[in-house]
Protein backbone atom coordinates (compact mmCIF):
# COMPACT_ATOMS: atom_id res chain seq x y z
CA UNK A 1 0.00 0.00 0.00
CA UNK A 2 1.54 3.24 -0.97
CA UNK A 3 -0.60 6.67 0.66
CA UNK A 4 -0.99 10.06 -1.81
CA UNK A 5 -2.10 13.26 -0.66
CA UNK A 6 -5.20 14.65 -3.12
CA UNK A 7 -5.36 18.21 -3.00
CA UNK A 8 -8.89 19.19 -4.27
CA UNK A 9 -10.32 22.49 -4.59
CA UNK A 10 -13.68 23.41 -5.87
CA UNK A 11 -15.12 27.08 -6.04
CA UNK A 12 -16.78 26.67 -3.09
CA UNK A 13 -14.38 24.47 -0.48
CA UNK A 14 -10.88 22.42 -0.69
CA UNK A 15 -10.22 19.13 0.38
CA UNK A 16 -7.09 17.30 0.71
CA UNK A 17 -8.01 13.49 0.54
CA UNK A 18 -5.52 10.70 1.40
CA UNK A 19 -5.86 7.46 -1.00
CA UNK A 20 -4.40 4.36 -0.24
CA UNK A 21 -3.41 2.24 -3.13
CA UNK A 22 -2.72 -1.45 -3.20
CA UNK A 23 -3.30 -4.66 -5.01
CA UNK A 24 -7.25 -4.66 -5.57
CA UNK A 25 -7.74 -1.46 -3.13
CA UNK A 26 -8.53 1.70 -3.53
CA UNK A 27 -9.43 3.80 -0.19
CA UNK A 28 -9.95 7.52 0.47
CA UNK A 29 -9.81 9.16 3.41
CA UNK A 30 -10.55 12.90 4.09
CA UNK A 31 -7.57 14.50 5.95
CA UNK A 32 -8.77 18.27 5.89
CA UNK A 33 -11.72 20.25 4.43
CA UNK A 34 -11.58 24.46 4.57
CA UNK A 35 -13.84 26.83 2.89
CA UNK A 36 -12.96 28.77 -0.51
CA UNK A 37 -14.76 31.75 -0.10
CA UNK A 38 -13.94 34.51 -2.26
CA UNK A 39 -13.62 38.10 -1.53
CA UNK A 40 -15.05 41.04 -3.44
CA UNK A 41 -12.99 44.26 -2.80
CA UNK A 42 -13.05 47.93 -4.78
CA UNK A 43 -11.27 46.53 -7.46
CA UNK A 44 -13.43 43.17 -8.37
CA UNK A 45 -14.17 39.89 -7.22
CA UNK A 46 -11.03 38.03 -5.79
CA UNK A 47 -9.89 34.65 -4.79
CA UNK A 48 -8.33 34.38 -1.56
CA UNK A 49 -5.13 32.46 -3.06
CA UNK A 50 -3.10 32.56 0.40
CA UNK A 51 -6.45 31.25 2.11
CA UNK A 52 -6.14 28.18 0.16
CA UNK A 53 -2.68 27.46 0.49
CA UNK A 54 -3.14 27.65 4.19
CA UNK A 55 -5.56 25.32 3.79
CA UNK A 56 -3.17 23.12 1.75
CA UNK A 57 -0.42 23.10 4.17
CA UNK A 58 -2.78 22.42 6.79
CA UNK A 59 -4.16 19.15 4.92
CA UNK A 60 -0.93 18.18 4.41
CA UNK A 61 -0.13 18.36 8.29
CA UNK A 62 -2.96 16.34 8.74
CA UNK A 63 -2.03 13.66 6.26
CA UNK A 64 0.61 12.82 7.79
CA UNK A 65 3.10 10.88 5.71
CA UNK A 66 2.46 10.22 2.14
CA UNK A 67 4.51 9.29 -1.02
CA UNK A 68 3.65 11.81 -3.62
CA UNK A 69 1.15 15.15 -3.40
CA UNK A 70 -1.14 15.66 -6.19
CA UNK A 71 -2.97 18.83 -7.06
CA UNK A 72 -6.25 20.21 -9.11
CA UNK A 73 -8.30 22.54 -8.97
CA UNK A 74 -11.55 24.54 -11.17
CA UNK A 75 -10.30 25.98 -14.49
CA UNK A 76 -9.28 29.10 -16.31
CA UNK A 77 -8.22 31.47 -13.36
CA UNK A 78 -4.53 31.85 -12.77
CA UNK A 79 -2.02 34.32 -10.51
CA UNK A 80 0.64 36.61 -11.87
CA UNK A 81 4.53 36.51 -11.02
CA UNK A 82 7.07 39.53 -11.19
CA UNK A 83 11.05 38.62 -12.40
CA UNK A 84 11.67 38.00 -8.42
CA UNK A 85 8.57 34.88 -8.34
CA UNK A 86 6.34 37.34 -6.04
CA UNK A 87 2.91 36.92 -6.60
CA UNK A 88 1.43 40.18 -8.15
CA UNK A 89 -1.94 40.21 -6.38
CA UNK A 90 -4.51 37.56 -5.62
CA UNK A 91 -6.06 35.85 -8.54
CA UNK A 92 -9.22 37.17 -10.02
CA UNK A 93 -12.61 35.61 -9.73
CA UNK A 94 -13.81 34.18 -12.87
CA UNK A 95 -17.20 35.39 -12.08
CA UNK A 96 -15.71 39.15 -12.11
CA UNK A 97 -17.63 41.35 -14.43
CA UNK A 98 -13.98 42.71 -16.20
CA UNK A 99 -14.55 40.55 -19.29
CA UNK A 100 -17.79 41.97 -20.06
CA UNK A 101 -18.04 42.68 -23.77
CA UNK A 102 -14.16 41.64 -24.28
CA UNK A 103 -15.29 38.31 -26.13
CA UNK A 104 -16.39 40.66 -29.26
CA UNK A 105 -13.03 42.43 -29.22
CA UNK A 106 -11.52 39.10 -29.82
CA UNK A 107 -13.84 38.24 -32.31
CA UNK A 108 -13.34 41.37 -34.34
CA UNK A 109 -9.61 40.30 -34.80
CA UNK A 110 -10.17 36.48 -34.79
CA UNK A 111 -13.74 35.19 -35.53
CA UNK A 112 -15.51 32.96 -33.49
CA UNK A 113 -15.56 30.65 -36.18
CA UNK A 114 -11.47 30.50 -36.54
CA UNK A 115 -11.13 30.53 -32.74
CA UNK A 116 -13.32 27.57 -32.62
CA UNK A 117 -11.64 25.82 -35.63
CA UNK A 118 -8.16 26.58 -33.56
CA UNK A 119 -8.97 25.70 -30.33
CA UNK A 120 -12.13 23.86 -29.73
CA UNK A 121 -13.29 25.80 -26.96
CA UNK A 122 -16.88 26.85 -26.12
CA UNK A 123 -17.55 30.29 -25.93
CA UNK A 124 -17.58 31.28 -22.03
CA UNK A 125 -17.22 34.96 -20.79
CA UNK A 126 -14.36 33.92 -19.13
CA UNK A 127 -11.90 31.84 -20.47
CA UNK A 128 -8.52 32.05 -19.84
CA UNK A 129 -8.01 34.05 -23.44
CA UNK A 130 -11.15 36.38 -22.46
CA UNK A 131 -9.22 37.27 -19.44
CA UNK A 132 -5.74 38.06 -20.73
CA UNK A 133 -7.28 40.74 -23.30
CA UNK A 134 -9.01 42.41 -20.60
CA UNK A 135 -5.90 42.56 -18.31
CA UNK A 136 -3.47 44.18 -20.88
CA UNK A 137 -4.17 47.40 -19.12
CA UNK A 138 -3.64 46.80 -16.00
CA UNK A 139 -0.56 47.54 -14.04
CA UNK A 140 -0.08 44.16 -12.82
CA UNK A 141 -0.28 42.79 -15.83
CA UNK A 142 2.46 44.82 -17.29
CA UNK A 143 4.75 43.75 -14.26
CA UNK A 144 4.36 40.13 -15.04
CA UNK A 145 6.94 37.36 -15.98
CA UNK A 146 4.93 34.44 -15.46
CA UNK A 147 1.49 33.39 -15.66
CA UNK A 148 0.59 30.19 -13.23
CA UNK A 149 -2.93 28.67 -13.56
CA UNK A 150 -4.11 28.14 -10.23
CA UNK A 151 -3.27 24.41 -9.34
CA UNK A 152 0.55 25.57 -10.98
CA UNK A 153 1.04 28.17 -8.55
CA UNK A 154 0.43 26.17 -5.43
CA UNK A 155 2.58 23.37 -6.96
CA UNK A 156 4.81 26.05 -6.82
CA UNK A 157 5.09 27.34 -3.46
CA UNK A 158 5.36 23.40 -2.52
CA UNK A 159 8.29 23.10 -5.00
CA UNK A 160 9.67 26.24 -5.94
CA UNK A 161 9.07 24.46 -9.75
CA UNK A 162 7.44 26.22 -12.31
CA UNK A 163 5.12 24.28 -15.12
CA UNK A 164 1.83 24.52 -17.08
CA UNK A 165 -0.15 21.13 -16.43
CA UNK A 166 -1.90 20.36 -20.14
CA UNK A 167 -5.54 19.64 -19.27
CA UNK A 168 -5.77 22.68 -17.34
CA UNK A 169 -3.84 25.02 -20.03
CA UNK A 170 -6.52 23.08 -22.30
CA UNK A 171 -8.62 25.37 -20.66
CA UNK A 172 -6.97 28.64 -21.44
CA UNK A 173 -8.37 28.59 -25.50
CA UNK A 174 -4.60 28.80 -26.38
CA UNK A 175 -4.29 24.81 -26.90
CA UNK A 176 -4.32 23.07 -29.99
CA UNK A 177 -6.36 20.11 -29.27
CA UNK A 178 -5.26 17.83 -32.12
CA UNK A 179 -1.53 18.65 -31.41
CA UNK A 180 -1.54 18.98 -27.58
CA UNK A 181 0.41 21.46 -27.81
CA UNK A 182 -0.09 25.75 -27.61
CA UNK A 183 -1.61 27.33 -30.66
CA UNK A 184 1.15 29.89 -31.63
CA UNK A 185 -0.54 31.22 -34.88
CA UNK A 186 -3.73 32.03 -32.38
CA UNK A 187 -1.76 33.40 -29.72
CA UNK A 188 0.34 35.23 -32.24
CA UNK A 189 -2.39 36.95 -33.57
CA UNK A 190 -4.30 38.63 -30.69
CA UNK A 191 -0.80 39.38 -29.26
CA UNK A 192 -0.69 36.99 -26.51
CA UNK A 193 2.78 36.47 -25.40
CA UNK A 194 2.96 32.42 -25.01
CA UNK A 195 6.67 32.92 -23.39
CA UNK A 196 4.37 34.25 -20.26
CA UNK A 197 3.45 30.69 -19.69
CA UNK A 198 5.75 27.72 -17.93
CA UNK A 199 6.34 24.71 -19.80
CA UNK A 200 3.78 22.46 -20.21
CA UNK A 201 3.38 19.64 -18.30
CA UNK A 202 1.71 16.30 -18.62
CA UNK A 203 -0.55 14.19 -16.14
CA UNK A 204 2.11 11.56 -14.08
CA UNK A 205 5.24 14.08 -15.02
CA UNK A 206 7.26 14.65 -11.79
CA UNK A 207 6.50 18.05 -10.71
CA UNK A 208 9.43 18.34 -8.48
CA UNK A 209 9.80 18.19 -4.25
CA UNK A 210 8.38 19.43 -1.37
CA UNK A 211 10.57 22.33 -0.01
CA UNK A 212 12.45 22.26 3.13
CA UNK A 213 10.16 24.93 4.46
CA UNK A 214 6.98 23.31 3.27
CA UNK A 215 8.21 19.83 4.82
CA UNK A 216 8.96 21.46 8.34
CA UNK A 217 5.80 23.34 8.06
CA UNK A 218 3.73 19.68 7.36
CA UNK A 219 5.82 17.95 9.85
CA UNK A 220 6.08 15.91 6.60
CA UNK A 221 9.81 13.66 6.05
CA UNK A 222 11.39 14.31 2.75
CA UNK A 223 12.16 13.81 0.16
CA UNK A 224 8.06 14.07 -0.82
CA UNK A 225 7.35 14.39 -4.81
CA UNK A 226 4.69 16.31 -5.75
CA UNK A 227 3.12 14.63 -9.38
CA UNK A 228 1.73 16.30 -11.84
CA UNK A 229 -2.15 15.07 -12.58
CA UNK A 230 -5.17 15.80 -14.13
CA UNK A 231 -4.91 19.18 -12.79
CA UNK A 232 -8.53 20.21 -13.97
CA UNK A 233 -10.48 18.84 -11.84
CA UNK A 234 -12.77 18.03 -14.58
CA UNK A 235 -9.92 15.86 -15.93
CA UNK A 236 -9.23 13.84 -12.65
CA UNK A 237 -13.11 13.47 -12.19
CA UNK A 238 -13.60 12.25 -15.80
CA UNK A 239 -10.70 10.04 -14.70
CA UNK A 240 -12.94 8.64 -12.25
CA UNK A 241 -15.85 7.26 -14.17
CA UNK A 242 -16.02 3.88 -13.41
CA UNK A 243 -16.77 2.94 -16.74
CA UNK A 244 -16.15 -0.81 -18.02
CA UNK A 245 -14.19 -1.99 -20.91
CA UNK A 246 -15.44 -0.72 -23.80
CA UNK A 247 -18.83 0.02 -22.45
CA UNK A 248 -20.59 3.42 -24.37
CA UNK A 249 -21.18 6.30 -21.99
CA UNK A 250 -21.48 9.64 -21.96
CA UNK A 251 -20.60 11.43 -18.16
CA UNK A 252 -22.22 14.04 -15.90
CA UNK A 253 -19.75 15.87 -13.33
CA UNK A 254 -21.75 17.37 -10.97
CA UNK A 255 -21.26 19.98 -8.52
CA UNK A 256 -21.03 23.81 -8.28
CA UNK A 257 -21.08 23.62 -11.96
CA UNK A 258 -22.30 20.11 -13.86
CA UNK A 259 -20.06 19.15 -17.01
CA UNK A 260 -22.04 16.23 -19.15
CA UNK A 261 -20.56 14.86 -22.50
CA UNK A 262 -18.47 12.07 -23.94
CA UNK A 263 -14.73 11.00 -24.07
CA UNK A 264 -13.41 10.79 -27.18
CA UNK A 265 -9.95 10.34 -28.80
CA UNK A 266 -10.24 13.43 -31.43
CA UNK A 267 -12.27 16.51 -30.83
CA UNK A 268 -14.92 17.79 -32.98
CA UNK A 269 -14.23 21.19 -34.40
CA UNK A 270 -17.38 21.81 -36.28
CA UNK A 271 -19.31 24.79 -37.02
CA UNK A 272 -22.13 22.84 -35.82
CA UNK A 273 -20.84 21.75 -32.63
CA UNK A 274 -19.09 25.57 -32.21
CA UNK A 275 -22.59 26.39 -32.46
CA UNK A 276 -24.08 23.87 -29.65
CA UNK A 277 -21.76 25.15 -27.57
CA UNK A 278 -19.45 22.34 -26.58
CA UNK A 279 -15.59 21.84 -25.82
CA UNK A 280 -12.91 20.01 -26.22
CA UNK A 281 -11.01 19.94 -23.46
CA UNK A 282 -7.52 17.73 -22.65
CA UNK A 283 -8.36 14.40 -20.74
CA UNK A 284 -5.83 11.41 -19.75
CA UNK A 285 -3.72 9.14 -22.42
CA UNK A 286 -4.53 11.03 -25.30
CA UNK A 287 -8.17 11.63 -24.52
CA UNK A 288 -10.67 14.22 -25.14
CA UNK A 289 -13.17 15.60 -22.78
CA UNK A 290 -16.28 16.75 -25.22
CA UNK A 291 -18.65 18.18 -23.26
CA UNK A 292 -20.69 21.33 -22.39
CA UNK A 293 -20.56 23.51 -19.30
CA UNK A 294 -24.38 24.06 -17.57
CA UNK A 295 -24.81 26.20 -14.50
CA UNK A 296 -25.03 22.98 -12.11
CA UNK A 297 -26.03 23.09 -8.37
CA UNK A 298 -24.65 26.88 -8.35
CA UNK A 299 -28.07 27.93 -8.87
CA UNK A 300 -29.28 25.57 -5.98
CA UNK A 301 -26.19 26.40 -3.40
CA UNK A 302 -26.95 30.58 -4.29
CA UNK A 303 -30.64 30.09 -3.44
CA UNK A 304 -29.67 28.27 -0.40
CA UNK A 305 -27.64 30.82 1.01
CA UNK A 306 -30.07 33.29 -0.09
CA UNK A 307 -32.51 31.41 2.01
CA UNK A 308 -30.01 31.44 5.23
CA UNK A 309 -29.04 27.57 4.39
CA UNK A 310 -31.97 25.69 5.42
CA UNK A 311 -31.68 22.40 5.82
CA UNK A 312 -31.41 20.79 2.24
CA UNK A 313 -32.47 17.19 3.49
CA UNK A 314 -35.60 18.78 4.09
CA UNK A 315 -35.59 21.05 1.21
CA UNK A 316 -35.72 17.91 -1.05
CA UNK A 317 -38.52 16.12 0.52
CA UNK A 318 -40.32 19.36 -0.34
CA UNK A 319 -39.01 19.12 -3.89
CA UNK A 320 -39.50 15.12 -4.30
CA UNK A 321 -43.48 16.61 -3.65
CA UNK A 322 -44.00 19.94 -6.03
CA UNK A 323 -45.36 19.24 -9.16
CA UNK A 324 -43.36 17.94 -11.34
CA UNK A 325 -41.47 20.20 -14.92
CA UNK A 326 -44.30 22.39 -14.11
CA UNK A 327 -41.70 25.07 -14.61
CA UNK A 328 -38.40 25.12 -16.12
CA UNK A 329 -35.01 27.43 -17.25
CA UNK A 330 -32.23 27.33 -18.61
CA UNK A 331 -29.96 25.57 -16.82
CA UNK A 332 -27.38 26.76 -18.88
CA UNK A 333 -27.89 30.45 -18.99
CA UNK A 334 -25.72 33.48 -18.92
CA UNK A 335 -28.43 35.27 -16.91
CA UNK A 336 -27.20 32.64 -13.64
CA UNK A 337 -23.77 33.24 -13.52
CA UNK A 338 -23.09 36.12 -11.51
CA UNK A 339 -24.15 35.59 -7.63
CA UNK A 340 -27.00 37.13 -5.70
CA UNK A 341 -30.89 37.17 -5.43
CA UNK A 342 -30.86 33.81 -7.54
CA UNK A 343 -34.27 33.08 -5.99
CA UNK A 344 -35.43 36.13 -7.53
CA UNK A 345 -33.83 35.59 -11.22
CA UNK A 346 -35.15 32.09 -11.65
CA UNK A 347 -38.56 33.83 -10.62
CA UNK A 348 -38.12 36.58 -13.07
CA UNK A 349 -37.24 33.62 -16.03
CA UNK A 350 -39.84 31.63 -15.30
CA UNK A 351 -42.41 34.76 -15.00
CA UNK A 352 -40.74 36.07 -18.47
CA UNK A 353 -41.28 32.65 -20.43
CA UNK A 354 -45.02 32.33 -19.56
CA UNK A 355 -44.56 29.79 -16.97
CA UNK A 356 -46.05 29.62 -13.67
CA UNK A 357 -43.54 30.95 -10.96
CA UNK A 358 -42.87 28.97 -8.29
CA UNK A 359 -42.98 30.38 -4.85
CA UNK A 360 -41.86 28.32 -2.17
CA UNK A 361 -38.16 27.08 -1.46
CA UNK A 362 -39.37 23.74 -2.16
CA UNK A 363 -41.07 24.39 -5.54
CA UNK A 364 -37.63 26.71 -7.11
CA UNK A 365 -35.63 23.66 -5.92
CA UNK A 366 -37.89 21.32 -7.87
CA UNK A 367 -37.79 23.76 -10.62
CA UNK A 368 -33.95 23.82 -10.34
CA UNK A 369 -33.73 20.24 -10.17
CA UNK A 370 -36.41 19.75 -13.22
CA UNK A 371 -34.14 22.05 -15.20
CA UNK A 372 -31.03 20.38 -14.63
CA UNK A 373 -32.11 17.26 -15.21
CA UNK A 374 -33.60 18.74 -18.83
CA UNK A 375 -29.84 20.18 -19.11
CA UNK A 376 -27.88 17.05 -18.62
CA UNK A 377 -30.85 15.33 -21.18
CA UNK A 378 -29.80 17.66 -24.04
CA UNK A 379 -26.44 17.92 -23.54
CA UNK A 380 -26.08 14.04 -23.99
CA UNK A 381 -28.27 14.20 -26.81
CA UNK A 382 -26.39 16.97 -28.37
CA UNK A 383 -23.15 15.22 -27.62
CA UNK A 384 -24.51 11.71 -29.26
CA UNK A 385 -25.47 13.68 -32.48
CA UNK A 386 -22.20 15.55 -32.93
CA UNK A 387 -20.07 13.41 -32.05
CA UNK A 388 -21.81 10.06 -33.73
CA UNK A 389 -21.53 8.34 -30.55
CA UNK A 390 -24.20 6.45 -28.78
CA UNK A 391 -24.34 5.71 -25.56
CA UNK A 392 -26.28 2.99 -23.33
CA UNK A 393 -25.42 4.43 -19.93
CA UNK A 394 -25.11 7.50 -17.63
CA UNK A 395 -22.37 7.92 -15.54
CA UNK A 396 -22.73 10.85 -12.53
CA UNK A 397 -19.88 11.59 -10.27
CA UNK A 398 -19.12 14.19 -8.06
CA UNK A 399 -20.83 15.99 -5.49
CA UNK A 400 -24.05 15.80 -7.04
CA UNK A 401 -24.10 12.00 -6.67
CA UNK A 402 -25.38 12.67 -3.03
CA UNK A 403 -28.63 14.44 -4.29
CA UNK A 404 -30.91 11.22 -4.89
CA UNK A 405 -33.38 12.59 -6.63
CA UNK A 406 -31.20 15.09 -9.10
CA UNK A 407 -29.72 11.82 -10.10
CA UNK A 408 -33.44 9.81 -10.37
CA UNK A 409 -34.50 13.22 -12.57
CA UNK A 410 -31.51 13.09 -14.99
CA UNK A 411 -32.35 8.64 -15.50
CA UNK A 412 -35.58 9.58 -15.99
CA UNK A 413 -35.17 12.95 -18.68
CA UNK A 414 -32.52 10.72 -20.63
CA UNK A 415 -34.47 7.61 -20.73
CA UNK A 416 -31.23 5.95 -20.17
CA UNK A 417 -29.17 4.05 -16.44
CA UNK A 418 -27.71 6.35 -14.37
CA UNK A 419 -24.83 5.34 -12.02
CA UNK A 420 -23.54 7.43 -9.77
CA UNK A 421 -20.56 7.20 -8.13
CA UNK A 422 -17.99 7.95 -6.56
CA UNK A 423 -18.52 11.22 -4.86
CA UNK A 424 -15.21 12.11 -4.73
CA UNK A 425 -14.31 11.34 -8.39
CA UNK A 426 -11.77 14.07 -8.54
CA UNK A 427 -9.68 12.74 -5.85
CA UNK A 428 -10.02 9.79 -6.66
CA UNK A 429 -8.72 10.18 -9.98
CA UNK A 430 -6.00 12.56 -8.80
CA UNK A 431 -4.70 9.32 -6.97
CA UNK A 432 -4.49 7.07 -9.55
CA UNK A 433 -2.64 9.28 -11.56
CA UNK A 434 -0.35 9.65 -8.86
CA UNK A 435 -0.50 5.89 -8.37
CA UNK A 436 0.05 4.92 -11.74
CA UNK A 437 3.13 7.42 -11.90
CA UNK A 438 4.47 5.01 -9.37
CA UNK A 439 3.93 1.76 -11.20
CA UNK A 440 0.49 0.89 -8.88
CA UNK A 441 -2.03 1.17 -11.96
CA UNK A 442 -0.71 0.68 -15.90
CA UNK A 443 -3.16 2.92 -17.55
CA UNK A 444 -6.39 4.86 -17.53
CA UNK A 445 -8.44 1.15 -17.90
CA UNK A 446 -6.85 -0.39 -15.00
CA UNK A 447 -7.88 2.59 -12.83
CA UNK A 448 -11.39 1.98 -13.56
CA UNK A 449 -11.26 -1.22 -13.12
CA UNK A 450 -9.71 -0.61 -10.17
CA UNK A 451 -12.62 1.49 -9.25
CA UNK A 452 -15.70 -0.73 -9.67
CA UNK A 453 -13.50 -3.30 -7.49
CA UNK A 454 -13.50 -0.91 -4.90
CA UNK A 455 -15.89 1.71 -4.87
CA UNK A 456 -20.13 2.17 -4.04
CA UNK A 457 -22.14 2.54 -7.29
CA UNK A 458 -25.75 2.89 -7.29
CA UNK A 459 -27.74 2.25 -10.28
CA UNK A 460 -31.22 4.63 -11.06
CA UNK A 461 -33.87 3.10 -14.00
CA UNK A 462 -35.78 5.74 -15.78
CA UNK A 463 -39.40 5.99 -15.04
CA UNK A 464 -42.17 7.64 -15.39
CA UNK A 465 -43.75 9.36 -18.80
CA UNK A 466 -41.10 10.29 -21.37
CA UNK A 467 -43.36 12.42 -23.36
CA UNK A 468 -43.44 14.69 -20.08
CA UNK A 469 -39.86 15.45 -20.63
CA UNK A 470 -40.04 15.98 -24.02
CA UNK A 471 -42.74 18.24 -24.05
CA UNK A 472 -41.00 20.45 -20.97
CA UNK A 473 -37.46 20.42 -23.20
CA UNK A 474 -39.81 21.35 -26.62
CA UNK A 475 -41.62 24.21 -24.09
CA UNK A 476 -37.76 25.39 -23.08
CA UNK A 477 -36.68 25.29 -26.44
CA UNK A 478 -39.24 27.75 -27.72
CA UNK A 479 -39.19 29.80 -24.58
Amino acid sequence: MKAYAAVDLGASSGRVMVGRVGPDRLELTEAHRFANRPVRVPEGLRWDVLGLYAGVLDGLRAAGQVDSVGIDSWAVDYGLLDADGALLGNPVHYRDSRTEGIAEKVWASVPAEELYAATGLQYAPFNTLYQLVAARSDRQFARAERLLLVPDLLTYWLTGEQGTELTNASTTQLIDPRTRDWSHDLAARLGIGLELFAPLRRPGDPAGLLRPEVLEETGLTGPVPVTAVGSHDTASAVAAVPARDGERFAYICTGTWSLAGLELDSPVLTEESRAANFTNELGLDGTVRYLRNIMGLWLLQECLRAWGEPDLGGLLLQAAKAPALRSVVDAGDSAFLAPGRMPERIAEACRASGQPVPESPGEVTRCILDSLALAHRKAVEDAVRLADRPVDVVYVVGGGTRNALLCQLTADACGLPVVTGPTEAAALGNVLVQSRSHGLVRDLAEGRRLLTRTQPLTRYEPRGDAARWREAAARLAGA
